[in-house]
This record gives C-alpha cells, structure tokens and sequence, in this order.
C-alpha cells in the first residue's frame, strides 16, 4: 500500500489529488495513516503507531485499514 507521491494532506486532514483535482476530508486517525503512508512505512508499522497512539483494538484496527486502504484505492490515492 503506497500513496502517490503528489498526494498533499493537511494538518487538519485535507487531502488533495493535484492529477485528478480531487479533495477529501479525514479524520484525525486516517490524516495519521496518510502520512504514515507518506513516509513510507509498512501495513504493520502503521499498525504499531496507530494502536500506541489510540485505544483502538487490534483485530478492529486491521479490518478498519482494509477498508480505508479500498477507500484510497477508489479514490486514486495510491499508487498503481
């Protein structure tokens, strides 16, 4: 799972696709993921980060990365 390199997000979880003109907004734990994303670590780095930083259950937390990682690929986020 990769995000394309022009991908710009926010502080406040704005995300813009400059290609397609597209813009998203996000919750604070998915503008997370997208940097992570951005710099590069992998599904379990994320993983580590995000359930140290938030009490979020692990087993929810895959399922949960699952579906936004479908979110950002139908929304041509990530790289082909």
């Amino acid at each position: 799972m990769k995000l394309s390199k022009n991908i710009a997000i926010s502080e406040s979880g704005f995300i813009f696709n400059p290609t397609t003109g597209d813009s998203f907004s996000c919750n604070s734990v998915a503008a997370d993921i997208v940097n992570l994303l951005k710099e590069g670590l992998s599904k379990e780095e994320i993983k580590k980060k995000i359930v140290s930083k938030y009490d979020v259950d692990t087993g929810m937390f895959d399922k949960d990365l699952q579906d936004f990682n479908l979110q950002l690929r139908d929304n041509n986020l990530l790289q082909h």
